[in-house]
Formats: structure tokens, C-alpha cells, sequence
């Protein structure tokens, strides 16, 4: 019996009904023979709701404390899930975090899974029950309760999937599946059947909000099969695996976006091999993740570098700065707000070479000025002001044939 893992996001278990909902998806999945475990967030806006709680406590609450606090969260959903599947007639079993042994760093917030031990959850495979397990949550070596930051859930499920090798893990959210664009934004975007792990990875680090980028870098890892897919609509959902068919001709296989983005400049730094090394050893240790990167020598001992960062992180990397201003020896920063990123994905992008200029091209047809660049092997970011993300996004879908019904890889 092949062993599936079902992950529930928040809006597909918000209220009893959809809760029941579910306990008959997972109960279809069961009488198709496999073995069924059940990852689930929070319920509806529950996690919001917590965090105001706490913040009409104080405005400064320990993270250790919030870990506590928000982790009951997802407490309440396995259990009611569990209910739901046993008054359907399916026994289940409901797990916390670290009742399914999943182990994680000592970490509060956004603590990264280190292990997992899942003989609890296997007996209760075994005995031919569903296992329902607390997603965004863990427990340290020395016992302490973390959450998993943003995703986590996604992240939970498909490492549980690989402790247990799963078959098959299945992330069921209130899309379809994932879309070459945001559907919202753009009407006629498509969706993917198909797409590979590592344009999903760029996909999600560059601001597609379907999977978060740990649960997709697990899932590579060890090859576990993902399915994306409507926890209302049964339908299709989008297979993510390592290698995927090429449609003919689809180089660009989806167009990203975020905005929020922000241009810090550190003008006149001194030049030596020891500068850049500082500022983003200094910006990793405070926990401020740094994007685009661009350095220019300015031929008289000293040089320009500038990077993009996310605006919420705008004062507390200023703070770091400020405070090595002297060891770095630079002359003054500027910074540029009310911007945004926008990327174009696809593995195809590797064997046809000409992808970026026709990118700017479509970029100036429609007076829209590119500030920052990017590339790797399958992805093209441009850094760009904000009030010009949306109609960058439809240009560019529209001009790497996007559009239409959905694609088959």
C-alpha cells in the first residue's frame, strides 16, 4: 500500500463545513488503498487572530512565548479533522508537531526542520488509521515548542513525506494549481500540468506565493512528487518533479512577481577584499536576506555597490550599516523605495540564448525603465518602479505566449 501525504492550508479547513470537506477528500484517498497522512495549518485567519491577541498584550511579546501561543493554532485542526474523519466512520489519530517527532534547530519563529522520527505516525499507518499531524511547528533537542516561519506547513508536509517515503505528497489550496502568472493579476494565465523542481523553487523564491521554497528544496532533495491542487474543485492540480517534457516552443514557462523592494547604495566604499565580505556577513547575521547585487569600481580607490532588499528590512539594514560605517570606511548611502521585481522562469531558457534582450525589449516597447538585473540559467529579474509591475507582468506573459488553456508539458 502506497502511502500518500495530504497537506490542508488554512482557507481549505476555515470552517466545520470545509473541515468535512476535507475528512471526505482524505476518506476518497483511503478507499483508493493507500495509506493516508494529514498535514494541516490553522484554521482560516486563526494565526492573525493570535498575533493581535498577543499584541494587545504587549508590543514586544519573546519569540519563545509567540511559538507557544501560535502553535495552538494548528492544535485546534487536527483535532476537529480527526473528529470529523471518525464520525465519517475512518479512525484517525491527531498528532502535534512534536508528537510526530519532527525535530527542528533551536530556533523561535523560523526554525528549520532537523529531523524527523516517525514511528508514531507509521503505527498508526499500519494499523490502518489516517495519521493527522500539526503542520508550521516542532520541538529543539532540549524540548522547546518552534514554529516553522511562513510555509511551513507545505514545509512540514513534505518532509514528513519523505521521512515516511510517501509516495506521492498532494498540497491542496484554494487555486487549481500553479499558473504561468498570478490569475489574479492576469485573467488568461494558464496552468502548468507540469513543472520542474527547479522552476518551481526560482518560481517561489521569486515572489509565487502557491509553495514556499523549503517545502519545494525537501521535495528535491528527495525526489518526492508534489501535486498542487484545489481542495474545493476537483480537478487536475500541477505535477512538480524533476524533469518535465518541453511544450515546443514554450521557453518561459512563468512570469514572477513582488513588490514592497527597496535599493540600498553604499557609495564610496573602500575598496578591499574585506568590504563585501563585512557588509553581507553583517546582513546575514541580523537575519536580512539580500537579492540583486551590483559593484562598480570607480577607478580612484573606491566603489559603488548597491543591492535590493525587502522594504520592511530597510531600517534594520541601515542599522547595520551605520553601525560598521567606520570599519567600512564608505562615504554615504542612498536608498530607492516603491519598487518592484518582476522575473521570467523557464528551464528552456538554458538552450536559447537571446531570452533577456527580447525580455528588455518588451521592457522599453512600454516605456518601463529596468534598475537592477539578474539572471541565472532559468530566470531573468529586473528591478523596476513599482507602479509599472502590473503592466510589466501582462507584456511580458503576453509576449512569451502564455496566455491561453492550459499547458501541457
Amino acid at each position: 500500500m502506497a502511502i500518500i501525504v495530504q497537506k490542508f492550508g488554512g482557507t481549505s479547513v476555515g470552517t466545520p463545513e470545509r473541515i468535512m470537506n476535507v475528512a471526505r477528500r482524505v476518506i476518497e484517498e483511503c478507499e483508493k488503498g493507500n495509506r493516508v497522512t494529514v498535514v494541516v495549518s490553522a484554521m482560516g485567519k486563526t494565526t492573525d487572530e493570535l498575533v493581535g491577541l498577543a499584541k494587545q498584550i504587549t508590543s514586544s511579546p519573546s519569540k519563545r512565548e509567540m511559538d507557544m501561543l501560535l502553535s495552538t493554532g494548528e492544535q485546534v485542526t487536527i483535532s476537529l479533522l480527526s473528529m470529523a474523519l471518525n464520525a465519517l466512520g475512518m479512525e484517525a489519530a491527531s498528532f502535534t508537531g512534536w508528537q510526530a517527532g519532527i525535530k527542528t534547530e533551536d530556533v523561535h519563529g523560523n526554525a528549520r526542520i532537523m529531523d524527523i522520527d516517525p514511528q508514531r505516525v507509521r503505527e498508526v499507518l499500519e494499523a490502518g488509521k489516517v495519521a493527522i499531524v500539526a503542520g508550521f511547528q516542532g520541538v529543539t533537542s532540549h524540548g522547546e515548542i518552534t514554529t516553522l516561519g511562513r510555509g511551513g506547513s507545505d514545509t512540514t508536509a513534505v518532509a514528513l513525506a519523505a521521512a515516511l517515503k510517501a509516495s506521492r505528497c498532494d498540497i491542496y489550496t484554494d487555486v487549481t494549481g500553479v499558473f504561468t502568472t498570478d490569475p489574479r493579476v492576469v485573467k488568461n494565465a494558464r496552468k502548468l500540468l507540469s513543472v520542474s523542481y527547479d522552476e518551481m523553487l526560482e518560481l517561489a523564491n521569486l515572489g509565487a506565493g502557491v509553495l514556499h521554497p523549503r517545502a519545494v528544496e525537501f521535495a528535491k532533495n528527495y525526489a518526492i512528487p508534489l501535486v498542487v491542487r484545489s481542495s474545493m474543485v476537483k480537478e487536475e492540480g500541477t505535477l512538480i518533479e524533476e524533469e518535465v517534457s518541453m511544450e515546443e516552443n514554450l521557453i518561459v514557462r512563468g512570469v514572477a512577481f513582488e513588490d514592497q523592494i527597496t535599493r540600498v547604495s553604499v557609495i564610496g566604499l573602500a575598496e578591499s577584499l574585506n568590504g563585501l565580505p563585512a557588509i553581507f556577513a553583517s546582513l546575514a547575521k541580523n537575519g536580512i536576506n539580500v537579492d540583486i547585487i551590483i559593484q562598480n569600481i570607480t577607478g580612484n580607490g573606491t566603489a559603488n555597490l548597491s543591492f535590493s532588499i525587502k522594504t520592511e528590512d530597510l531600517e534594520k539594514t541601515i542599522e547595520v550599516l551605520e553601525a560598521s560605517r567606520k570599519a567600512l570606511g564608505y562615504g554615504k548611502i542612498e536608498t530607492e523605495t516603491g519598487l518592484s521585481k518582476v522575473s521570467i522562469v523557464g528551464s528552456g531558457m538554458v538552450s536559447n540564448p537571446g531570452v533577456a534582450a527580447q525580455m528588455f525589449i518588451v521592457l522599453a516597447d512600454n516605456g518601463i525603465r529596468v534598475k537592477m538585473v539578474s539572471t541565472s540559467e532559468i530566470k531573468v529579474s529586473v528591478v523596476i518602479e513599482d507602479k509599472f509591475m502590473v503592466p510589466a507582468v501582462e507584456a511580458l506573459h503576453d509576449a512569451f505566449a502564455l496566455s491561453g488553456s492550459e499547458i501541457h508539458a
